[in-house]
């Protein structure tokens, strides 16, 4: 079976830790005899310095004619001066999303037991475990707005959601709660927000489909200290746009390194993933950064847009079995583990594959 893919390495590490998930998919390819065939596109910071844009019309047609897009991390300083419609950040992740009309990000949090030393809270509450996936709109809200405008004296973003859009992606939530632990917190800001109040009647109206799942609902700044008080409280976390963009990356950091953390982009047609950290232009170019992030990305690929849950599996299975063996790169090692290169670890995960 061949798999068309479209691959934006994008900007900073992004072209080194892609090149690890590619080698780790070519391996598991020739274990499980997949065919794929990859496009290599332009997206981000490089496009714009190649194409003057974020995101090329050419990007968008390869990506159009896939069967799954495998993104890197964008962006990095060098572009920050721009306006922010032309920045790699809106005028491209954002716009691509919106253009292969994206509407559910998928971004599962653990602890991998080896390197649990790493999560900044404390061993008591690490032992409880935490196994979140956060599942966050991603059409809508206040990015997607309008009208927005900024002059010199004031600036504004409308935040806007139907009954439709909340809908949509409460049932994406409830499906993932039903083959997990069955237990779901919504999360809103219903006694301050207006979006908030059609959110949660939403969600409500959608859990009466769902009787097996446990359903709280938690305003946003109270969801955001019990990520820190008591993370094993939370299995499926179902939010908005806002929400889920800044409490995604909070729990991500509960792993320890965003290196490790991957995420899915669900679309009607097609899907996106990538990893969770940024494009850390710091450390580009020097063979440190953790490549699992866009392994395990890769991994999702295989399972939701392709449901090869074997193929899958064996990549999850490699990099457990990988950070078990003690290999860790330097986001990881904390004077623990021997450290590896970026190209060592891809080279380590894709043994363990074959």
């Amino acid at each position: 079976m061949q798999y068309k893919v479209v691959v934006l390495s994008g900007d900073g590490i992004g072209p080194e830790v892609m090149a690890e998930a590619l080698k780790v998919l070519r391996a598991v390819g020739k274990k499980r005899m997949l065919d794929f065939d990859f496009k290599e596109g332009l997206i981000g910071g490089i496009a714009i310095d190649t194409h003057d844009t974020a995101l090329p019309e050419e990007t968008l047609s390869l990506c159009r004619d896939s069967d799954a897009v495998l993104l890197g991390s964008i962006g990095g300083p060098k572009w920050d001066s721009l306006p922010p419609e032309e920045r790699p950040e809106l005028g491209g992740l954002l716009a691509i999303r919106k253009s292969l009309k994206l509407f559910a990000n998928i971004r599962p949090v653990k602890i991998y037991k080896e390197v649990k030393d790493l999560c900044p809270l404390a061993p008591s509450q690490v032992a409880r475990g935490i196994d979140i996936l956060t599942v966050r709109e991603l059409s809508g809200g206040i990015y997607f707005g309008k009208p927005k405008k900024v002059d010199s004296h004031t600036g504004m973003d409308t935040m806007i959601y139907s009954a439709e859009e909340v809908e949509k992606i409460a049932r994406v939530g409830f499906e993932a709660a039903m083959n997990r632990r069955k237990k779901l917190t919504s999360v809103d800001k219903a006694n301050v927000l207006h979006t908030s109040i059609l959110w949660r009647r939403t969600v409500e109206k959608v859990a009466k489909e769902y009787p097996e799942v446990s359903v709280n609902h938690m305003y946003v700044d109270n969801a955001a200290m019990q990520l820190i008080l008591d993370p094993s409280q939370f299995d499926v976390i179902l939010t908005g746009n806002l929400f889920g963009d800044i409490l995604s990356d909070e729990s991500a950091a509960l792993a320890g390194s965003l290196g490790m953390l991957p995420s899915a982009s669900l679309g009607a047609e097609i899907n996106l993933f990538e990893p969770s950290g940024g494009s850390a232009p710091d450390i580009a170019g020097k063979g440190i950064a953790n490549p699992i992030a866009q392994i395990l990305s890769a991994a999702m690929m295989l399972e939701f847009s392709f449901k090869d849950l074997k193929s899958a599996n064996d990549i999850y299975a490699a990099v457990e079995k990988v950070i078990a063996s003690g290999l860790r790169t330097a986001d990881l090692a904390g004077g623990k583990g021997h450290a590896v290169s970026t190209s060592a670890m891809g080279d380590a995960v894709a043994a363990a594959i074959s």
